[in-house]
């Protein structure tokens, strides 16, 4: 996640920092908002909160969540007439902000302006998080995720946050924004802002889904012993294209015992030059075939995409390696490969390889982890969402597989969409199989470490926002609990098919490792 500079002030402002702050909150409250008095129905004064929109611009021009052309300003009207409209106690006071200087700003304004607390709204992932300067007001901040938006930078900075055990800020994810709506009412039931954190737990825990069963669907495996599997480490290569890779190859080596080479994207990009045309052709004759529905990719785009996808496999078989994890945007918009590898990546997958995106060591060697384990089933590597509403955790990517249970395992649908970000290129939805246990995990060599939590996949989420796969997962467990781990291992999850509690705390115990159950 780059958190880049954004322009001071707005689209709809043109202005300086300074004219930004004073005169925003007049462009976004002008929203057709409908005017209310200072007074509430009881005549008392009515609580002033600071509704701040964190957002890089009114329409998205950045490939980052939701997706470049989103247009922010008929949400941030529906949110605030949602708000005046159920929390008539409360003067509203909408606000757009894009980097801390500017909500420092904010703060000195408002040391005269009777400001009685924040609502912050993330919208988007790749800017200055804000939520930390606001928290040095010392007043209560309820801060809340727009879901397939800013939900990276959202689920990294609460975790943060918790484990600090800031007790003025409250936090609510949701696909219904009612619940948000609702959570506000904690501004007016506190006495004190300490105890802000406690309030709104109790809202959100109201609102969160009760749990449904965990009884799932049959699932058979041959799984190895930690002794053969880690033998099957030590044989195990994993390529780095574009970088060493977050966190660097020395743990995953020294840890897990499998072997790192870094190959320029030279190599790659070469080996995607000399793809035969022919066999560029046939496969993509089979990702149409196997596809219920292509929108918006040519066919000269998804022969592309098969070249890089043989130019992948050419490089992998030089090197003796079943793993490749590439800097795919940063190649792509540096001019270094002239194809997206997503659906590449995927087809590898589906062949029991591992192909990584974004250069995530950490999660190709967990990949790397899990299909020597299972004899196959690489499982996908998400930017997960969680929804409180739903009682959901939702893995998110442009790129999966489509052979949950391994590569003798049975086809689920997929459709061949435009990477989501940029729009461009040629990506995966894959409508993967419901009603099956999963486990999504993290091989945290860098702080020995095993990271994981089950759940039973429930839905395949069809939203426009975001990456194209989203696997929705009712987690076995305590889904509080899942907000407390993202600042230490990132935000990238691994989810593979199958229940591998077991097998993990026998791996985890053989080395030395500590478990960290996530829900």
């Amino acid at each position: 996640m780059s958190t880049k500079h954004a322009p001071s002030g707005c689209a709809c402002c043109p202005m300086n920092r300074r004219g930004f702050i004073a005169g925003c909150a007049t462009c976004v409250g002008a929203m057709a908002v409908p005017k209310a008095g200072l007074f509430a129905a009881d005549g008392a004064k009515k609580k002033r909160i600071r509704l701040i929109y964190a957002l890089l611009a009114d329409v998205q021009t950045k490939a980052t969540w939701p997706n470049v052309g989103f247009e922010f300003v008929p949400v941030m009207e529906r949110m605030t007439k949602a708000l005046v409209a159920g929390r008539p106690e409360i003067e509203f006071i909408p606000t757009k902000v894009n980097d801390p200087e500017q909500a420092k700003a904010i703060l000195e304004k408002d040391k005269s302006a009777d400001i009685d607390g924040y609502l912050v709204i993330h919208f988007n992932n790749r800017m200055h998080c804000v939520i930390h300067t606001l928290l040095t007001s010392g007043k209560p901040i309820l801060y809340a995720d727009f879901l397939y938006g800013g939900s990276g930078l959202f689920l990294t900075r609460t975790a943060g946050l918790l484990r600090r055990g800031v007790k003025n800020f409250g936090f609510i994810s949701s696909t219904e924004f009612a619940n948000v709506v609702e959570a506000a009412r904690c501004f007016l039931t506190i006495e004190k802002p300490d105890q802000f954190a406690e309030a709104v737990a109790k809202v959100r825990k109201a609102q969160t889904q009760v749990p449904g069963g965990q009884d799932s669907k049959p699932d058979e495996m041959e799984l190895l012993s930690p002794l053969q599997w880690q033998e099957r480490m030590h044989q195990s290569k994993i390529l780095t294209v574009g970088g060493k890779g977050w966190r660097g190859p020395k743990p995953v080596i020294e840890e897990l015992g499998v072997q790192v080479a870094e190959v320029s994207y030279a190599e790659v990009n070469d080996a995607w030059k000399l793809a035969d045309k022919g066999k560029s052709e046939q496969v993509a004759d089979m990702w149409a075939k196997r596809a219920r529905k292509i929108a918006d990719v040519s066919r000269e785009e998804l022969q592309n995409s098969a070249a890089m996808y043989l130019g992948m496999k050419r490089v992998l078989k030089k090197h003796a390696a079943d793993a490749i994890a590439i800097n795919c945007l940063g190649g792509f918009y540096g001019g270094h490969i002239h194809a997206y590898p997503c659906l590449g990546f995927h087809e590898l997958c589906n062949e029991g390889i591992v192909g990584a995106c974004e250069c995530d060591l950490l999660s190709a060697s967990t990949m790397v982890a899990l299909k020597n384990l299972t004899g196959g089933r690489t499982g996908f590597i998400s930017d997960p969402v969680v929804d409180f509403a739903k009682r959901q955790i939702i893995y998110a990517h442009c790129v999966a597989h489509n052979r949950a249970f391994g590569p003798r395992g049975q086809d689920n649908p997929i459709e061949i969409l435009t990477h989501s970000e940029d729009r461009k290129g040629a990506a995966v939805r894959s409508l993967l199989p419901l009603g099956y246990m999963t486990t999504t995990v993290q091989f945290g060599a860098f702080r020995k470490e095993l990271l994981f939590h089950r759940g039973k996949t429930v839905d395949n989420i069809i939203e426009d926002r975001a990456c194209r796969t989203k696997l929705a997962v009712e987690p076995d467990g305590d889904i509080e609990k899942l907000m407390t781990q993202w600042d230490r291992f990132g935000w990238h999850r691994v989810t593979v098919y199958g229940d591998l509690k077991e097998q993990l705390l026998e791996i985890a115990k053989m080395l030395k490792w500590k478990v960290t159950e996530e829900v």
